[in-house]
Parts: C-alpha cells; structure tokens; sequence
C-alpha cells in the first residue's frame, strides 16, 4: 500500500493508551498459487466489512501498482486493519495482509505469514492443488499457524471441488470438512469465510508491558514521510514521539506518526500487541527499514530479536545499458528511485568496451528482473540493453580461496582456478500424469536429477528435481508450459552450490572479445551455444567495408566461426578494355585498403544483436 501521501487522518487521541481487546484481534494472511483468485477474495472480504463504499470499489484493491494489476500478480505485502461484526455479536478487529505469491519473493511471504497467526489457502476448484500452493502452504505449516482451506471459482462450469477436497485430504493432510466453499467472483462464501476466521484463527498473545519488538513486513519510501516501515507489534508498544531501533541496522530515529490502513491511511496513537500498522520517522534511507527485522524501543530496548531475519541476496545479474549513450544519467536517476522502494534490487556501475557505461544489476529471480526491465521502460520511458542473465558462481581458486562472481568478466584466470562451483535448486513440478514422459525428457536436458515423484490422485503427479539453477533462467518454464499445453505448475527453492563442469564463452568481432557477449555456460553446451550465436550475428550485423569474422571461443580455442562478406565498390567499372594488369592493380589497391580498414575500423553491432544472447538462450537450453 506503499508510495501515497497519508491523507484522511483521523485526529490521533490526547494520551495514547491501549483500546484494543487482544482477543478479539484476528491476524491472517492469504496464500494461493498466481491466478488462483486471491486478490479477487481480498476485494469482496474489503465489500462485506465495508471498509470501502461502492464508489471506491475497484477490482484488485490491494494490489495498487499498475503492473500488479495488468499482469494478476501481487508484487508488494499490503495489509488493511478491517472491523467485523461476527454472529456472536462481537466486533472483531481483523488485519489483512495480502503477500506476494512469486517464488522470487519467498523470504518476503515468510516474514509476512510470521505476522499472522491463521492463513487462507486457496485452491482454483478447476485446477487443484498446485506447485506454489503446495510451497505457500508448507511455509504456514512451519510457522504453526493455523490455515483455512478455501476452494475457489466453485460457480464455474469446469469446477471439481470434490477432487480438490480429495488432494488437500491426500497432499496436506488437512480434513476435507474444513474447506470453504467459495466464490470470491460472485460472493458465494465469503460471509462464512468471516465467521470462520473469528472461530478458527487464535487471537494473538503479547504483554504490552515487555520490552517492545516489532516485525517489519514490509517498507516503501514516500517522498514526504520517508521510508514508511508496515510493521506487526508483538511485544510492547510503539508510541508517537518514541526513540526507536533498528536492531539489525543499529540506526535509531523518533516515530513522528503511527498509523493503519482502512485501507486509507488513518492515524493511532499507539500500535500494541497483536496490531498490525506504518511508522513514519523521517527516515532517509529504505535500506535502513529492512524486511523481517525487529523494531525496538532505545531506552528500554529488547535483548533479542524476533528470528528469522535475512539479509536479502541477488540470485540473477545481468548488465543494464541504455540504449541511447545520452540517457546514462537518466537511468543512474531511475535506477535510483527504484531502489528507493525495493531493497532486495542492487546495481553498481560497469563498463563495457561494446555498450559503454551502464549498470551490474542484482535481481532475487527472473520476474524480478523482469519487473524492474518494465518499471523502467514504462515509468521513466527508457530504451534499454539487457545482456543475457548469470547466476552467482563460486569460484575456488588453487590456494583456497572462494571468490563469489556474478560476471563473466569477472571470472579469474582459468590457471589460478582449482574448480567452479554452481548453484542449484529444488524443483516440484505439478502436472497431469500423461505429461510425465515430456516432463522427463526436459528435465533430462536440463541436467535435472530426479528425486521424488509421487500421484496425488490418478490424474496429478508431483515431480521433485534437482537442477542447476542456470538452466532455468531462460525458457524452462515457457518449455514446461508450452509441452504441457499450459497444465503444469512449477516452484523452486534454492538447494546449495556444486562443483560443475563449466567454461566461459567469449565472442570475438575480427580478434577483439566483446565483454557484453561473453557467458559461462555447462562444457557440454557451449560448442552448440557458440555456433547458434555466431549464426545468428552474421544475420543481424550488417555488411562493413570490411570483412568481419565472428567467432565463439572457449579460452585459446575457437568453437564456432562466421564470417560477413565486405561491401564492395566496383574499382573496375571505369575501365574500358585495355589490359589485365590495370585492373589487377585497382584490385590489389582496394584489397590493401580493406585490410587497413579492418585493423583500424570498429564494427558496429545493432541493439538487436545483444537482444539475439537471450533468444539463443532460449533455443539451446
């Protein structure tokens, strides 16, 4: 809900005392697979409480970016503070927070279900039980908390809900009398949804006499406030004009407001145990309100914090130029802002002797990166260069040391190198059994191993594979939906590094290494990666005056050759007979006057050229 100036304030109270009854607090979350329809639930639960009137309905409330909305996807947590009241005539006080459900955002949606004490799983009636559903449903498992089955879209015609209570009996051993039978569309549910939340979800626990600590959910930057941390007080309180901590940043700052989303932003006086809302401290610098650390108050402050706090790390670099040499400052500009209001992105400068200066970003996965490509090209309106997407290498050289790398350019020499190591992942691939053939037969390319594969019913087999993490970055999952005619699902969490066989690439234009071509890439794969790049860059270069060779290389030994012809001027057209030997010499002149043109001339490469890296990528992975 971030990026809004706070507006509707409601007049915070003289003494900021504690009014809210811990039991009738209800903390929850909701999870669910992309597309499963949880941002549509999040909409009819805001209608029902009334948090909003008719005219302010929208679809997708929470989801308040333009590209959370256009692609169907939360991106950022938001959380709304809503009032219920329950069949027992009780007025309930529930917070909702709505997480990102992409795997690239798996540490944010831990901190976030760590907040709640309940979790509603939804499941599409017509689709079942699915890779993420599966992923975001362990998470609340280890979190003990308490979770809510939901089966969805149950007034389409495809609906199958008896089968889905069969894999949520079957798959997380959950009683199929526990599932709600819904339909966030048209509102058929959602009423019992409610009751179910106040009688299942335990209220939470804390003395607002302990040492204050604070979980922080989420955090944005707001050109007036500063970073706003959204946080969930567990213990303690948070008062206005208080000196608070950061625990794992150390920086300490005064609260000037504490407040809640209605989903309008609304002053309180104090957030207490159990309750969920924004600080606002004049804090200059995001980087200081970090997801999953702990808020604590200076004079009094806490002895630990609350665990599982990580620093957030880039899993997906890839170098970032504009395409015009004029727009550096406006991307350093941009680049800027957006790490304003995400954190976990990262970017230093870089050069490259092809593109000219520009950017090494780090990204958690490819659709953060592809986020951060669309945010930039739509909100700032630039034309950019993306080279092809790496993965962090560890790189053990003959002495021992470990050196982490992320860039080609970066890679050690080869005779310093005792071995590479790359990352890996755990994949679990959701699919209809008669696809398992085709599901074996790409995971084979890939380099996958199987470890697991399991039917959760009949028609649903659930594959577990080891893979090199690099493997997917390009096209596994259009492949995997493209075989499947779009049936299966797919989720991974990062496994650990392993020694691979792996070399680094290099393309040459007439002897000269471009740096933004270069790529480390599996031994076995880079003899047909070369020869289909080459190919592909004899079609997009352009004819020169002189002749130009492309070459792939791996170290001294070239793997791959291509060659683009001169242009050619006809020297001899003004000759009109006479002798050979004349004609001869205007040749031999133009051939000398190619060859200096090619030790002194620079090829030009099109921006086409550099988007072809990751469309080969594509055909040889």
């Amino acid at each position: 809900m971030g990026g809004g100036g706070f507006t509707d304030r409601s007049r915070p109270p003289d003494r900021a005392v504690l009014t809210v009854n811990l039991q009738k607090i209800r903390n929850f979350s909701i999870i669910a697979h992309i597309d499963h329809g949880k941002s549509t639930l999040a909409d009819r639960i805001l209608e029902i409480t009334g948090a909003l009137s008719a005219r302010e309905m929208s679809s997708q409330v929470l989801d308040s970016m333009a590209l959370e909305q256009e692609r169907g996807i939360t991106i950022k947590a938001a959380s709304v503070r809503l009032t219920y009241r329950a069949a027992d005539g009780g007025d309930y006080i529930f917070n909702l927070i709505d997480t990102p459900g992409h795997v690239d955002f798996h540490y944010e949606v831990s901190r976030s279900l760590t907040a709640c004490e309940g979790a509603l799983l939804i499941i599409d009636a017509t689709q079942g039980i699915q890779a993420q559903t599966l992923a975001n449903a362990y998470l609340a498992l280890e979190q003990d908390l308490v979770i809510i089955p939901v089966i969805n879209k149950i007034d389409l015609p495809s609906a199958d809900p008896d089968r889905v209570i069969t894999q949520v009996e079957e798959v997380l051993g959950l009683g199929g009398e526990e599932c709600l039978m819904v339909s966030a569309k048209e509102g058929v549910g959602v009423a019992e949804l409610l009751e179910a939340i106040v009688e299942r979800v335990p209220p939470p626990q804390g003395d607002p006499e302990a040492p204050t600590r604070a979980l922080i959910i989420d955090s944005w930057f707001d050109s007036y406030q500063g970073a706003v941390p959204l946080v969930r007080v567990f213990e303690g309180c948070i008062r206005k004009g208080d000196l608070v901590k950061f625990m794992s940043t150390r920086s300490e700052h005064q609260i000037l407001d504490v407040g809640m989303f209605t989903p309008h932003p609304a002053e309180l006086g104090v957030l207490g145990p159990g309750e969920v809302g924004f600080l606002t401290a004049a804090i200059r610098d995001v980087s200081d309100t970090k997801v999953g650390d702990t808020v604590t108050l200076t004079r009094s402050p806490a002895e630990t914090p609350i665990p599982g706090f990580q620093e957030p790390k880039a899993m997906v670099f890839s170098g970032l130029y504009a395409a015009d040499s004029g727009d550096f400052e406006n991307l350093r500009s941009a680049l800027d802002k957006l790490q304003l209001n995400d954190s976990a992105f990262t970017f230093e400068p870089e050069t490259s002797g092809a593109l000219g200066f520009g950017f090494r970003c780090g990204f958690l996965g490819l659709l953060h990166m592809d986020i951060i490509r669309e945010r930039l090209e739509r909100e700032f309106d630039l034309t950019l260069i993306f080279t092809a997407p790496t993965v962090v290498y560890r790189v053990v050289l003959n002495d021992g040391f470990v050196e982490e790398i992320e860039s080609p350019a970066r890679l050690p020499d080869l005779s310093r190198v005792d071995h590479i190591e790359e990352p890996f992942i755990l994949g679990t691939i959701l699919v209809p059994s008669e696809y398992v053939g085709a599901i074996m037969k790409l995971t084979q390319e890939k380099r996958g191993v199987q470890r697991s594969m399991e039917y959760l019913d009949p028609q649903t087999v659930q594959l577990v594979y080891e893979l090199p993490f690099s493997e997917i970055l390009f096209d596994f999952y259009d492949k995997l939906k493209s075989i499947t005619r779009g049936y299966a699902s797919f989720d991974y969490e990062h496994l650990t590094f392993r020694t691979s066989d792996v070399v680094k690439l290099d393309i040459l234009l007439n002897e000269q290494p471009v740096d933004a071509f270069s790529t480390i890439i599996h031994k076995e794969k880079a003899y047909y990666y070369g020869r289909a790049l080459t190919g592909r860059m004899r079609k997009l270069i352009p004819r020169q005056m002189f002749e130009v060779i492309i070459q792939a290389a791996v170290g001294n030994r070239v793997i791959a050759r291509e060659t683009i012809k001169a242009l050619r001027k006809d020297v001899t057209a003004k000759c009109y007979g006479g002798d050979i030997t004349r004609k001869r010499k205007l040749l031999e002149k133009q051939k000398e006057g190619k060859k200096r043109m090619k030790n002194i001339g620079t090829v030009e490469v099109p921006q086409e050229a550099f988007m072809a890296v990751l469309d080969v990528g594509r055909e040889v992975s």
